[in-house]
């Protein structure tokens, strides 16, 4: 690797370091004071994307590979709450990717914008299991906000029920429903 692709590299690093300060904005309108980071909200999808694929038989490696990289584009366009929907059209993944990945050195240029492209079609086992994660950290993170007292998630939990299309990710939200989320404590 030369120079220049050391450089390109580094840069996109920086960039990706912004999700860390990058706060999920729809959780303001609930009236959650600090909600948590792009960055947070990933690291678990990526994780519950290999748990689901585990027991949906698929890749539990790509799944939170495509996970990794299903926010990334927040970084240039923060994180759009879904009420913007109605006065702005979505910004396209795809292209926010290819402009982030631009200079970046072939391999990883094509690794990148190869799991944009596979998260955002669906199409693969690993994309629904990616997905299911996504919408199931939504479920749980706003369970773990009613339980400190922020009482409107309904909206959080039912978008988040809906878009649900593994049978893995279905029977988790079900079971977090009824569980306190400090059930792990209690084993």
């Amino acid at each position: 690797m030369g120079e220049e692709q050391g450089r390109a590299l580094a840069a996109f690093g920086f960039e990706l370091g912004v999700l860390k300060r990058i706060r999920r904005a729809g959780w303001w309108h609930a009236g959650v004071r600090d909600p948590e980071s792009v960055a947070e909200h990933t690291a678990r999808v990526a994780q519950l994307a290999a748990l689901i694929a585990a027991e949906e038989g698929a890749n539990p490696e790509r799944a939170a590979f495509l996970a990794l990289w299903h926010d990334t584009q927040e970084v240039r366009t923060g994180d759009l709450p879904h009420t913007a929907t109605d006065y702005l059209d979505k910004p396209d993944p795809r292209a926010i990717t290819a402009d982030q990945t631009e200079h970046l050195p072939t391999a990883s240029q094509t690794a990148v914008r190869a799991a944009v492209d596979e998260f955002e079609a669906k199409t693969t086992p690993e994309a629904r299991c990616a997905k299911d994660a996504d919408k199931l950290e939504m479920l749980l993170q706003a369970l773990e906000y009613r339980d400190t007292g922020v009482h409107r998630i309904d909206g959080w939990v039912d978008s988040a029920r809906k878009g649900l299309t593994t049978e893995t990710a279905q029977r988790v939200a079900e079971a977090a429903l009824a569980l306190s989320p400090m059930a792990w404590r209690d084993r």
